[in-house]
C-alpha cells in the first residue's frame, strides 16, 4: 500500500487533511448560513427539517468558530496592552486564554461533524401545504364489528378475505361515516357533491359536480394474484403459502361501488375496477358482479369474463431521476442493469375522469410502508416492478442501502403524475386487515386502541400525503423489534418520500421532479408530520399548534351477534364528560340485555387503577363517576367489558 504520508516531504498526510477539512468547514459552513437565512427567515417552521437541521449546525459550528478566533484575537490585543503597561502576570494569563480558546470548542463543531441526527422528522412539525375541504383532514374510522374476531385469516376456504369474515353492513356505515366526516355534511349524497366539486375546482374544471358519462377507475391492490397463485380456470386462489395475503378488503370496494351507483349515480358501465398488473380473483368477481353486472372488471390477460387491459401508446411516466438511479432489474423488456427513463401506462389511466385509489395498509421490504404510491407499482406496464426498486429505501431485502433523506424517490413521481396522482378523486385507505408487510396475513394489532384485535379501519382524506403519513406513524408505532414482527417501517428513511413529496426544499441537490419532463415541477402534494405520540395520536391541527394534520376519529362500537348480524348501537361506551377533566369525569355506557358488567380505567402501562363497575346488570343506561383527584396527571383508559362486547374510551386528567 502507499503510504502517502511521503508524498510531501516535511508535510504530514494529517496536516494536510487537517488544513484541507478547514477550508471545508469555512466553505461548507458560509453556504449553509446563506441556506439557513433563505429557508428559514421566511418560514421558521423549516427549521425542524432535516437538511435544516444539518445545514443550521455547520452555520452554528461555523459561528462559534468565527467567535473563538475574534475573541483570541481580542485577548492577544488585551495582552499586548497589558505588556505594555509591564503587567507581566496579567499578560501571561490572557496569553494563555487566547491560545486555549479555539480548543474549548466542542470537536464535532470544529471538524463540520453533526451528532443531532434523529431518526425521523419530530413531531409536530409540519411541512407542506395542506389540502382539502379542511386542509390537512385524515377521517379515521375504527369499529372491530367489521372483522371476525376470531377468523384465521390464512386457514384454507376461511382466508380473511370471504364474506363470513367480513360485516358489509358495518362497512358500508363505515365508508358512509367518513365520507360525510371528510366533508362535514350530514348525507352520503351531500359529501360526494362536496367531494366532486373540490376534486373539479382544483383539476381547473371549476366547481362543479358530477357529470354523467364521466369514467371512474377503482384501483385495487391485488397483490398475490401472480401466476402459480391463481387457477387459470376459474380464478380461484391456490392453496399455498401466499393464499392468506393481506391485500385491499372486495368488502370495501363493494361498498365502493354502491356509493357510486346508488349514491352519485354512476352508470356501471362508466366504473372500471382492478389492479391493472394482475387479475381478479373468483371470490372478488363474484361479490361484485353478482350486484353490480355492468362493470368493467379489469384482467391483466383478461382471463374468464374479464376485461384486458391495453398498454398505452402515449401515457408515459418519465422518472425525474433521469436514468441516473433507476435500472432494470428482472423484467424481461429491458436488459439487467439498463438505465430506466420511463414507463408506459394503461389506457385507463388515460380514460377515466376520475380515480380512486385503495390500497392496504400494509409495512414493506423495500419501501418500509405500501399504500396509495406503492399502489401504482402496478400501475406501469412491464412484468413486475423491480426495476422501480432502486428508487426505494432498500432496493435488496436485508440492504437497506438507500437510507436517509435527500435521495430520489420514485415514489413522489407516482404521486404528482397527471395521470395517476392526479387524477385521484379521494384517497381511501383500507386498513381492515392491515399487516406488518406486503405478503404477510392481517395480523391484530396491540396498540390501544385495537387490543389484540384486528385493526378494523378505514381512513379517508383529500391530501395523499396526510393520509400516508398517518398511516406510517400507525405502522412505525406497532411493529417495533418489540412486536415481534417485520420492522421494515423502522428503516431510516422510509418517510424520505413525504418529505420531499411535501416540500421542494427537501429534494436532492441538483434533481427536479417532473414525472411527465415538460419543464413543470410539481406543487406541494399535501402536508407532512408525524403525531405527538402513539397514545394520543395528535398532530399540529388537533393540537392547534400548526397548519399540519387533523387526525379525526370516528369510533364505532358494534356488537355482532352469533348470526353475524350487526346490533349497532345498543352496547355502548360513550365519551367522558369532561374531558380533559380535573378532578373528575362522567362515564356513560348502554346495555340491551341482562350480562355480566365490567367497568375499569387502566393508566397508559396498561395497570387498572379504579374499578367503576363489576357485576350483573340489568338492560338501560348506566352513569358512572370516575375521580382522578389521587392520580398524576396523564391519560388514563376507560375499558368496559359487558358479556361479549368490548370497548375502549380514552380520557386526559390534567391538573
Amino acid at each position: 500500500m502507499k503510504n502517502h504520508e511521503h508524498d510531501h516531504p516535511g508535510e504530514s498526510f494529517g496536516s494536510r487533511v487537517q488544513k484541507r477539512g478547514n477550508l471545508y468547514f469555512l466553505v461548507v459552513g458560509l453556504a449553509a448560513m446563506i441556506w439557513v437565512t433563505i429557508r428559514v427567515l421566511p418560514k421558521p417552521a423549516r427549521a425542524g427539517y432535516p437538511c435544516m437541521k444539518v445545514a443550521i449546525s455547520l452555520a452554528t459550528g461555523l459561528l462559534l468558530q468565527v467567535s473563538a478566533v475574534a475573541l483570541s484575537v481580542f485577548t492577544f490585543q488585551k495582552a499586548r496592552v497589558a505588556l505594555d503597561a509591564s503587567k507581566y502576570r496579567l499578560t501571561a494569563l490572557l496569553v494563555i486564554v487566547a491560545l486555549a480558546l479555539p480548543n474549548f470548542l466542542p470537536d464535532d463543531v470544529y471538524t463540520g461533524q453533526t451528532v443531532f441526527e434523529p431518526k425521523f422528522q419530530p413531531a409536530n412539525q409540519p411541512m407542506g401545504e395542506a389540502r382539502g375541504v379542511f386542509p390537512g383532514r385524515v377521517v379515521w374510522v375504527h369499529d372491530p364489528g367489521a372483522t371476525n374476531e376470531n377468523c384465521a385469516p390464512a386457514r384454507y376456504d376461511h382466508g380473511w378475505f370471504l364474506s363470513e369474515n367480513s360485516n358489509q353492513p358495518v362497512i358500508d356505515r363505515m365508508l358512509s361515516d367518513g365520507l360525510q366526516a371528510l366533508t362535514a355534511r350530514s348525507s352520503d349524497s351531500g359529501a360526494w357533491h362536496s367531494i366532486f366539486r373540490f376534486y373539479n375546482k382544483n383539476a381547473g374544471k371549476g366547481e362543479i359536480d358530477y357529470r354523467p358519462g364521466e369514467r371512474i377507475f377503482v384501483k385495487t391492490n391485488a397483490t398475490s394474484s401472480w401466476t402459480g397463485n391463481i387457477n387459470t380456470a376459474d380464478l380461484t386462489k391456490i392453496k399455498n403459502q401466499y393464499y392468506g395475503i393481506s391485500e385491499t378488503s372486495p368488502q370495501l370496494v363493494l361498498s365502493v361501488l354502491r356509493q357510486l351507483v346508488n349514491v352519485v349515480g354512476v352508470a356501471q358501465t362508466d366504473i372500471w375496477v382492478g389492479d391493472p398488473l394482475k387479475h381478479i380473483y373468483k371470490h372478488c368477481y363474484d361479490l361484485w358482479h353478482s350486484e353490480f353486472p355492468s362493470v368493467h372488471y379489469l384482467d391483466h390477460d383478461g382471463w374468464n369474463q374479464r376485461e384486458k387491459v391495453v398498454a398505452s401508446s402515449t401515457g408515459l411516466v418519465r422518472y425525474s431521476d433521469r436514468g441516473a438511479v433507476l435500472h432494470a432489474g428482472t423484467s424481461s423488456d429491458a436488459g439487467a442493469g439498463d438505465p430506466v427513463l420511463e414507463d408506459r401506462l394503461y389506457t385507463v389511466f388515460e380514460d377515466a375522469e376520475y380515480m380512486i385509489n385503495i390500497p392496504m395498509l400494509k409495512g414493506h421490504k423495500h419501501a418500509g410502508i405500501t399504500a396509495f404510491a406503492k399502489n401504482h407499482f402496478g400501475s406501469q406496464t412491464r412484468d413486475d416492478a423491480s426495476h422501480l426498486h432502486n428508487g426505494l429505501v432498500a432496493p435488496e431485502v436485508g440492504n437497506p442501502r438507500r437510507q436517509g433523506y435527500g435521495l430520489y424517490r420514485v415514489q413522489v413521481d407516482l404521486m404528482g403524475h397527471r395521470l395517476l396522482g392526479a387524477k385521484n378523486l379521494l384517497y381511501l385507505m383500507d386498513a381492515l386487515w392491515a399487516t406488518d408487510f406486503e405478503l404477510g396475513s392481517p395480523v391484530k394489532w396491540m396498540t390501544f386502541p385495537f387490543n389484540n384485535d384486528w385493526m378494523s379501519s378505514l381512513f379517508v382524506s383529500f391530501d395523499p400525503v396526510a393520509i400516508e403519513s398517518v398511516g406510517f406513524d400507525f405502522l412505525r408505532a406497532e411493529f417495533t423489534p418489540a412486536r415481534g414482527l417485520s420492522t421494515y417501517a423502522q428503516m431510516e428513511g422510509v418517510d424520505d418520500y413525504l418529505h420531499q413529496a411535501a416540500d421542494s426544499s427537501t429534494w436532492p441537490t441538483g434533481l427536479i421532479y417532473d414525472p411527465e419532463n415538460d419543464g413543470t415541477p410539481i406543487p406541494s402534494l399535501g402536508v407532512h408530520e408525524h403525531w405527538n405520540n402513539a397514545t394520543d395520536k395528535q398532530y399540529s391541527r388537533n393540537l392547534k399548534t400548526g397548519n399540519g394534520i387533523e387526525l379525526l376519529q370516528v369510533e364505532r362500537l358494534t356488537q355482532v351477534s352469533t348470526g353475524g348480524a350487526p346490533r349497532a348501537e345498543l352496547f355502548q361506551l360513550y365519551p367522558g364528560y369532561p374531558n380533559p377533566f380535573n378532578p373528575a369525569t362522567i362515564i356513560r355506557y348502554e346495555i340491551p340485555e341482562a350480562v355480566h358488567v365490567s367497568l375499569t380505567v387502566h393508566d397508559i402501562r396498561g395497570e387498572e387503577v379504579a374499578m367503576l363497575a363489576d357485576g350483573r346488570q340489568s338492560p338501560g343506561q348506566y352513569t358512572v363517576e370516575f375521580d382522578g383527584s389521587g392520580l398524576p396527571s396523564g391519560t388514563y383508559f376507560c375499558l368496559l367489558k359487558a358479556g361479549s362486547f368490548v370497548a375502549v374510551r380514552k380520557v386526559l386528567l390534567v391538573k
